[in-house]
């Protein structure tokens, strides 16, 4: 499997971004890994982005699996004399930890500190800064050997219990596709939901592809960025014929410091929209009001996207993911009957 060494076309150090209107905190909140590289990564990416403007503290996080914790951030910030501050969730889409957990924790906080007042930003979601980041990779694969139109895109995404999330996923892999001139674009995921990585790349095969070009679809690497890679290389072993690309994952790079700058930015304008009409969190308490109104996911909060439910991180899948336990939605039909319920 050739090794992709890919740079960017502006080095960070040189990006202007649009002026803040506000100097306030910025929590930065990461889903949190226990590979040690993929936790530098993040930590990293948040000193990078405090380096492009020192005018207010940018205090990165994790959810789970390793520290600092959010309520370690959040102490750290009234440790500093503040109050009030700006929260993203440094994550792609808007599932489960998005909409449930990172909440649940904020709530918490302010049980224990009823002064404190957040304003709740956006995942990072399907931007045209991030489909010109993969744009821009791809393009510096583009060679006379494998056209495009003799190349299959392979397009990982993490998996997801929310199926909201995953539907984006594919979302993103169709519009990156369109125009592309790939021959096509096979969508799997590497854990939770299905397709997986493997039935991925046999529906890839299908297609008699000179070549498969693996686009992980991760902002930082860790265990699952690393498992796709060693999948990769099974992959290219077993099939010799076919060339096997497997891109990085995004990484440090002056467009995800634009959407993190945008994000921000709403935070402080007070111009935060949550999609939440398919979010199964919202219908499962539509369905037991009866009413077709949700008093247990309303938007009224300081931080804007308020969810009344008692923290649990019992999700239904293990985070272990080097060695899981158990897998409960392997079994696909099994899957299709838990993946609409909510907690």
């Amino acid at each position: 499997m050739p090794t992709v060494s890919l740079s960017t076309l502006t080095t960070v150090t040189d990006l202007e971004l649009p002026t803040l209107p506000l100097q306030r905190p910025l929590l930065m909140i990461g889903h949190g890994t226990k590979d040690e590289e993929g936790r530098q990564s993040f930590l990293d990416f948040a000193a990078a982005y405090q380096e492009l403007d020192r005018s207010r503290p940018v205090v990165p996080c994790f959810l789970e699996l390793t520290g600092p914790t959010i309520q370690e951030g959040i102490d750290r910030c009234i440790e500093q004399g503040y109050t009030e501050f700006s929260v993203l969730p440094i994550l792609l889409f808007a599932a489960r930890h998005n909409k449930f957990d990172i909440t649940n924790e904020l709530d918490r906080a302010k049980i224990k500190y009823p002064q404190l007042k957040f304003h709740y930003g956006r995942h990072f979601g399907i931007t045209p800064n991030i489909l010109e980041l993969w744009r821009s990779r791809l393009t510096q694969l583009d060679n006379e050997k494998y056209p495009r139109s003799e190349t299959v895109l392979l397009f990982v995404g993490r998996g997801s219990s929310d199926p909201d999330a995953n539907g984006d996923v594919y979302k993103l892999a169709r519009i990156l596709w369109e125009g592309s001139g790939y021959s096509t674009v096979e969508t799997c995921f590497i854990g939770i939901t299905h397709p997986r990585l493997e039935e991925g790349f046999r529906r890839a095969r299908l297609y008699q592809p000179k070549r498969i070009i693996v686009l992980p679809y991760f902002l930082f690497t860790g265990l699952l960025v690393k498992k796709i890679f060693d999948v990769t290389a099974q992959q290219q072993t077993q099939f010799p014929e076919i060339e096997m690309v497997c891109l990085p994952e995004m990484g440090i790079h002056p467009q995800l410091f634009q959407v993190m700058r945008e994000r921000e930015i709403e935070t402080q304008l007070g111009e935060v929209q949550m999609n939440c009409e398919m979010c199964k969190f919202r219908l499962a308490a539509v369905s037991k009001n009866g009413n077709g109104h949700s008093h247990s996911h309303g938007h009224s909060h300081d931080h804007h996207h308020h969810h009344h439910h008692e923290h649990n991180h019992d999700h239904g899948h293990s985070h272990d993911h080097s060695h899981p336990a158990v897998d409960p939605y392997a079994d696909l039909e099994k899957y299709h009957q838990k993946i609409w319920q909510a907690p």
